[in-house]
């Protein structure tokens, strides 16, 4: 998918375009931008509803974002919560279980 440019990018979220997307056309547009085109939340609430489980925040940074791409495509089972949860360096990890 051809990136977008930081005005074109810009463009799309103050035109509220992205307002009328079905989640899964959300998805499938902004899981390949590299330039965020809408507000995050709405993006955030869009992957996690098309991939049928919560999506962590950090799962969008580095690695976990072309983890996240693999799921959507069906090449990769969604992570366990170990996995998740070693994305987060270990000396800023702090987990507790109750």
């Amino acid at each position: 998918m051809k990136q977008l440019s930081k005005n074109q990018a810009i463009a799309i979220g103050k035109g509220g375009e992205w307002k009328d997307w079905t989640e899964e056309e959300i998805v499938k547009f902004q899981l390949y931008q590299k330039r965020l085109c809408m507000p995050f939340d709405v993006f955030h609430k869009a992957v996690t509803n098309v991939l049928g489980r919560p999506v962590w925040i950090h799962e969008f940074g580095g690695s976990g974002w072309y983890a996240l791409q693999g799921e959507y495509e069906g090449k990769r089972p969604a992570p366990t919560f170990e996995e998740i949860a070693a994305m987060i360096p270990e000396e800023k990890r702090m987990i507790l279980r109750i």
